[in-house]
């Protein structure tokens, strides 16, 4: 981030034409530095091996299609979140080391408007994310009643769970004391997030159920599968969605009252 911004009435920009000026020399400093293609790339190299083992798959018998149209979307959402949360917990402590933070912290922009900025950067990566899936959902959902919904539910549930990780990516990087130590952290708790919807099925139980429900990215997949492979109505496994939901407020809610305790030039929390 260069720090170069637009005054607004008396050499101080207001928070909403801040948050505006810095989302956009954020997004074109996250695109146009190479980061956000590399990352890009990525995400579609993964999907493109996931997308053609799930059609192979299918050709034998072993998946039927909304399975593989359900492992395509859930794939979609989370590598996309992950590349999303890598870019909020850079955001802060990588300035910082880059030594970039100065400048934009001397630029007359209300920081809970720097946070806000990059907060909206940030979901530009998810939202190319979702446009590169959008080929694969639709090359194996052809020929069933299935392109619309997937999509659709992947917009929706990979948009709100990108804003939730992406506030908390923002918290962790404006507390850790260096870049690797955020990016560690955000990593080992997108992991652990991950981790128990890839454990094998467990017997019914309502403290099974209560750590779906906590975990706003279990609990994210276990809507997506709800919604196309068990066809179920949309509205019928709405609560799923509380805790991505909740996350995401709490989350920003607390990203913005310590905004300006956030975007310094150490880590922490210590009072201006």
């Amino acid at each position: 981030m260069s720090g170069r911004v637009v005054a607004g009435q008396g050499g101080r920009v207001v928070a909403g034409q801040g948050g505006r000026v810095v989302a956009g020399q954020e997004s074109r400093d996250l695109w146009l530095s190479g980061r956000g293609p590399v990352l890009l790339f990525a995400f579609s190299v993964l999907l493109s091996a996931t997308t053609y083992l799930a059609a192979t798959n299918q050709l034998l018998n072993f998946l039927e299609q909304r399975e593989a149209v359900n492992l395509t979307v859930q794939l979609a959402v989370a590598v996309g979140v992950l590349v999303t949360l890598a870019v909020s917990a850079d955001a802060i402590s990588g300035e910082r080391e880059r030594g970039t933070l100065e400048s934009l912290l001397l630029s007359p922009v209300p920081r809970r408007a720097i946070v806000l900025g990059k907060l909206v950067a940030a979901q530009t990566l998810w939202l190319a994310a979702f446009a590169v899936a959008v080929p694969y959902i639709l090359v194996l959902g052809r020929g069933v009643s299935l392109v619309g919904p997937a999509l659709l539910v992947a917009l929706l549930t990979g948009t709100l769970l990108a804003v939730a990780l992406a506030a908390v990516g923002l918290l962790i990087s404006g507390v850790a004391g260096s870049n690797r130590v955020s990016l560690a952290t955000s990593f080992l708790l997108l992991l652990a997030l991950f981790a128990p919807s890839q454990l094998p099925p467990t017997p019914p139980s309502w403290l099974s159920e209560l750590l779906v429900r906590i975990n706003p990215v279990h609990s994210t997949l276990r809507y997506i599968e709800a919604v196309l492979v068990k066809a179920h109505p949309w509205t019928s496994d709405l609560s799923y969605l509380v805790s991505p939901l909740l996350t995401a407020v709490l989350a920003g809610a607390v990203l913005l009252v310590a905004a300006p305790r956030l975007v310094q030039l150490t880590g922490g929390v210590s009072a201006q």
